[in-house]
């Protein structure tokens, strides 16, 4: 079964953070990316660029709109993802646990949603 592991977390963290120590999280963020390799749950990952870079585009009554930023200010933003496969929802989280900014933000573990063959 597939699960999307969303990164959220705040970024004013990393600012905080020393050069060494960012230099530890990216070097132990993609040593982990290589082991969900090794064991067959990795199926695809990626960092995000800050919100700043984000615009949001709704469209109401046939007319569409764009703006700069997220949809909603907030501390936490979605850092990243991390699509897996995993045997059931148990094992899933024990991968979102290993993920090294599950120690700065929080890891939300969704199960992929699979459409019928019938459409």
């Amino acid at each position: 079964m597939k699960y999307l592991c969303q990164v959220w977390f705040d970024g004013s963290m990393l600012d905080t953070m020393t050069k060494e120590e960012k230099h530890r999280l990216d070097s132990d963020s993609l040593g982990y990316d290589r082991d969900l390799m090794a064991s067959g749950h990795m199926i695809h990952a990626e960092a995000l660029q800050s919100p700043s870079s984000a615009v949001t585009v709704r469209v109401r009554n046939g007319e569409t709109a764009v703006t700069d930023g997220p949809f909603i200010e907030t501390k936490e933003y979605l850092g990243g993802f991390i699509l897996i496969d995993a045997k059931d929802l148990n094992d899933a989280i024990r991968v979102a646990a290993g993920i090294p900014l599950a120690k700065l933000g929080s890891i939300e573990v969704r199960p992929i949603h699979s459409f019928g063959s019938d459409l």
